[in-house]
This record gives C-alpha cells, sequence and structure tokens, in this order.
C-alpha cells in the first residue's frame, strides 16, 4: 500500500543527495504532527513523514505491524529511497522496529521515542470501545466535535487528537479507517518480533520519565533484539516526550541522526 506522505527539504543541496529521515507518528496521529521534528532536520537531511495506515490521508485496510512496516517500505521504494534512518514514537516506534528487523539492510539507524519491544496496554482498548458509542449528530464544527468527545477521552490534548481523525461538517464521522484500527487494537497494544536476526545498526531508545511505556524490564529485550541500542531517559517528560520536552528530545535526536 503506498502512502500518503509530507517531504520537507529546505537549503540548495538537492533531495536526493541528502541522507534520508523517515518519522512516523503513532496510533490516531498522522504525518503533519511530526512536523515540528520535520522542521528542525529538514534543513540537512531529506525528511519523510507518511500517514500510516488508516491514519490521514492514507488508504484503509486490514491493521498490522508486518503490513504497516511494509508499507512504509513500499512506499519509500516508490519515491526511490533505498537507505535511511527511522524516528518512531509510540505505536510508530513498533512499526519502526518491525521494519529495522525485517530489513536491516535499508535501516542505517533507528530512534524508538517511548515504545518498548512488548505489549504495552495502557487504555487505549477502552478508550475505543467508547469512541464506538459515539453517536455524530447531522452537522458537526470543531468546538462542537471537542465536545462530543471530552467526556469520552477524559481529556482535551486526547480530544483534540481524535479531532484531526474526524469528518466536520455535514454528515460527519470518522475521516480514518476507525473500524480497521478498532478490530486491531489488541495486536496493536501487543508485540509479536519477527522471526530474524538482531538488528545491529545503531539505536537510540529515548523513554519519557513519566511514562509506563519502557520499564527496566523491557530492557534485556531490547538489548536482545537491538544489540547496540542506548537507552536514555528524556526528564519531566510523559509518553507525548516530543511535545513535553521538544528541546530536550532535539538535543538526544540531532546528534544521533548526524552522526550517521
Amino acid at each position: 500500500m503506498k502512502l500518503h506522505i509530507i517531504e520537507r527539504t529546505e537549503g540548495d543541496t538537492p533531495a536526493e543527495k541528502r541522507p534520508v529521515i523517515v518519522f512516523l507518528h503513532g496510533l490516531f496521529g498522522r504525518a503533519r504532527n511530526l512536523g515540528f521534528l520535520q522542521r528542525a532536520t529538514a534543513s540537512n537531511f531529506r525528511t519523510i513523514a507518511p500517514d500510516l495506515r488508516n491514519h490521514g490521508d492514507s488508504p484503509h485496510g486490514p491493521a498490522s505491524y508486518s503490513a504497516m512496516a511494509e508499507d512504509v517500505l513500499e512506499t519509500l521504494s516508490a519515491h526511490h529511497i533505498n537507505r535511511f534512518a527511522l524516528v518512531g514514537h509510540s505505536m510508530g516506534g513498533k512499526v519502526a522496529m518491525h521494519l529495522a528487523l525485517k530489513h536491516p539492510d535499508r535501516v542505517s539507524r533507528l530512534l524508538v521515542a517511548d515504545m518498548a519491544p512488548a505489549p504495552t496496554r495502557h487504555g487505549q482498548s477502552a478508550m475505543i470501545e467508547r469512541l464506538k458509542t459515539l453517536t455524530f449528530p447531522p452537522t458537526l464544527d470543531r468546538k462542537e466535535a471537542l465536545a462530543l468527545l471530552d467526556p469520552i477521552t477524559g481529556s482535551r490534548a486526547v480530544s483534540e487528537l481524535m479531532g484531526q481523525n474526524l469528518r466536520l461538517g455535514d454528515q460527519p464521522g470518522w475521516a480514518i479507517g476507525f473500524d480497521e484500527l478498532a478490530d486491531a487494537i489488541t495486536h496493536i497494544e501487543g508485540w509479536e518480533a519477527p522471526q530474524t536476526l538482531p538488528y545491529e545498526g545503531p539505536t537510540l531508545f529515548l523513554r519519557g520519565e513519566l511514562s509506563p511505556y519502557v520499564q527496566e524490564s523491557h530492557h534485556p529485550t531490547i538489548h536482545a533484539l537491538f544489540p547496540q541500542a542506548q537507552i536514555e531517559t528524556l526528564p519531566n517528560a510523559g509518553h507525548w516526550l516530543h511535545v513535553d520536552q521538544p528541546k530536550g528530545f532535539l538535543a538526544q535526536m540531532t546528534p544521533f541522526l548526524s552522526a550517521q
């Protein structure tokens, strides 16, 4: 499946002569959510941010990490990109890990933001069950959408994230593959490593100090699958660590990517 992408480069060096960074968003996100990271790296790299399947403006279909990883690979190959660094947040981190393990020759280095190669069940299934009960009115604007979502999500930040996935105006509804994601949520929250050799390339796991997603108990699995992995903690950051501590995130990400 070929994905919708946002590509950004700045400066005079042709895109095809730059090293490539691919940014992968999390569940219910989209490419533009990582625009801050693209803008921060676009002067030195060719930056690509896809909408993963069932998200943003990309096609819909059954969701699995194998399928999502192959979508990314197919899309990059269509743009004649053979080798690239991966930066994946949350669900996008699992897609990135899966892709690096299955196609290590294509991945120059790997940065996983607040995600472990392990089942991570922190409330998405329960929220999706509540979202299934959502009844849309005949018309809907952004303010009304947030008011509709707030009692379900319990968080204005999460409502704003989910709100970007709605079709507003007349006959409102989901603009994303919500049913496909709901059907696959057990798989998305889970983890099954592909039966491959470990990924031996440079790897950075960057976790938020206040987030439960990467625990010390995950470290042996991380090092078994990614022997070169560094595991760093971003102080005073939760799961959305690049939003909570953008300068700290860049201070870790920039030298790691520039080392290539």
